[in-house]
């Protein structure tokens, strides 16, 4: 299929609207049949630069269709600058044989699209892969074993290994993987524009809806009509080692990858945490790897950081794959601090940092010396404390107002004197409490907000742990999301406490109960009777 004239107006509004440089060369697109070993036949679409020197092929691998806005716009861009793109769809999607199982069967299918492309007179073995969120993981999936042939990577908020997001503190991501499975099980069903936009709006009432109901695995299936059976099996397993999640991590790529591989990551993206460990454990054994975090949530890396990606990705394809460049990257790490509105180039993550302390004290103070502490809350499943914002996929993510949050009765906040001077907070904070419940079956949820001079209570950096019985003596510890942001002079830094963040994180009912089958619902009394607050300070 030629290049249509609205395709030519498209990239040369993208091209000039992402500051990209020129394109290079026209393009075609052609359909593309790749067999798997079991006989199973992907469909893809082959985006084909019309010179007779290509730079190299570029896989993207996804379960959203081939011809979405985002992965078009970027197929074609790459494209039109001298690249070979196939854009997959995995299987059990959109026209790809088999049924869609996520996470589980994207290592072997990674590896048999690799040896069909090596039988391609057009591929010259030079294999890079591109993609965001899932079409990440398909690379860490391939890179799990890695080819060969692979040259370089672009992963954009992308997992290595699903249990994490899923289970990683303890409590399962509700709102997140709930969401996402309805909207995966009902992504291909037919109908007209209007009908389809209606269907997205009952679609997500009836999301809302499903959160506070229970038991977690049975409001799944109401939900999406079955049509996700993979939705009560997550459910159902919150031990992250449980057999259940081998085939669904692709851990060993951090381990053995050696080809160079730029992240990209939002301070307010679901996957934040694992861009981080990615990155810390291939810098960590001197891999060449580029990190760059924006502050972004997870849709906004291809909406408003849809330039910044973009841009980078070409860089690091033209530098790696096709060799035309030298590195051009001024530095490894590129972050964006937050609260400053500012970009910083620094050499690896984290900066040098000092630890500044701050005690929990009296009347809900946050100051530099210990003080008495005596705050409780009631925390009742059958009226959860909610999320508000934060490092969800959809809906209301990212940076919010907390007021209403903190005006709550089961919410206990502890806040410090204005800031006489700006403080930037680039690493990983840490919280440690004093802290006991009547009910051992309990979350603790804590969040650090930068409050402005109209009192505005704005997150940016959290964390959630579930306790249990086996829970060791002693002040409780959490580490908190990095981030990189500034508390500036005459603001005031608050952490807030609660006993959940529903449904962003799904209900402590309070009991041993399953999760997939939990019913019963008790309430847990928290005590706090000091802490600390450790911010690093660059």
């Amino acid at each position: 299929m030629t290049t249509t004239r609205t395709a030519r107006a498209v990239d040369a509004l993208v091209t000039r609207l992402f500051g990209l440089p020129a394109a290079r060369t026209g393009y075609t697109r052609r359909e593309e049949r790749t067999p798997m070993h079991d006989g199973v036949v992907l469909l893809g679409e082959h985006y084909v630069p019309a010179t007779d020197h290509a730079l190299g092929t570029v896989l993207v691998r996804t379960p959203y269709g081939r011809t979405g806005p985002f992965d078009a716009t970027s197929a074609r861009t790459l494209a039109a600058r001298g690249y070979h793109v196939l854009v997959q769809s995995c299987r059990g999607t959109f026209g790809s044989g088999g049924t869609f199982d996520p996470f589980a069967a994207d290592v072997d299918d990674a590896h048999d699209t690799v040896a069909w492309l090596r039988g391609q007179d057009w591929f010259d073995g030079r294999l890079a892969t591109s993609g965001g969120s899932y079409l990440g993981w398909t690379q860490w999936a391939l890179m799990a074993d890695p080819p060969p042939d692979l040259k370089a990577a672009v992963v954009v908020v992308g997992p290595h290994d699903i249990s994490a997001p899923v289970y990683g503190d303890g409590a399962f991501s509700l709102a997140d993987f709930l969401s996402w499975s309805n909207m995966v099980a009902r992504q291909e069903d037919a109908g007209g524009f209007v009908s389809q936009a209606v269907a997205r709006v009952r679609g997500a009432r009836g999301v809302v809806a499903a959160y506070d109901e229970l038991p977690l695995g049975a409001a799944g299936d109401r939900l999406t009509g079955r049509r996700a059976p993979w939705y009560p099996d997550w459910v159902a397993n919150p031990d992250r080692d449980a057999p259940y999640w081998t085939p669904r991590s692709a851990r060993e790529a951090l381990a053995t990858v050696q080809i160079p591989i730029l992240l990209v990551g939002g301070w307010q993206d679901l996957f934040l945490r694992d861009t981080i460990e990615q990155y810390d454990t291939l810098h960590g054994r001197g891999a060449d790897v580029a990190l760059t975090v924006g502050p972004w949530t997870h849709l906004q890396t291809a909406t408003s950081g849809g330039a910044v990606v973009a841009r980078e990705t070409l860089a690091w394809f033209d530098e790696n794959l096709a060799g035309a460049t030298g590195r051009t990257r001024p530095a490894p790490v590129r972050i964006h601090v937050t609260g400053a509105g500012e970009w910083r180039e620094l050499d690896a993550w984290p900066p040098p940092a000092v630890d500044t302390v701050r005690h929990l004290g009296a009347g809900g103070a946050l100051g530099p010396e210990p003080g008495e502490v005596s705050a409780t809350f009631r925390y009742d499943p059958a009226d959860p404390t909610p999320s508000v914002g934060g490092r969800l996929l959809t809906g209301r993510s990212g940076v919010r107002d907390n007021r209403p949050l903190e005006a709550r009765p089961d919410v206990v906040t502890f806040t410090t004197e204005p800031m006489a001077a700006d403080l930037d907070v680039i690493g990983t904070p840490v919280v440690e409490l004093e802290h006991g419940t009547d009910n051992p079956h309990a979350d603790v949820f804590v969040r650090l907000c930068d409050v402005d001079v109209t009192g505005r209570s704005s997150n940016f950096s959290d964390a959630l742990v579930r306790l249990g019985p086996s829970r060791e003596p002693g002040a409780l510890r959490l580490e908190l999301d990095p981030c990189a942001h500034r508390l500036a002079a005459g603001h005031r830094l608050r952490l807030v406490v609660a006993g959940g963040a529903h449904p962003r994180w799904a209900r402590n009912t309070g009991t041993a109960e399953p999760p997939e089958k939990a019913t019963t619902l008790v309430p847990s009394t928290h005590t706090i009777t000091g802490g600390r607050v450790m911010l690093p300070v660059g």
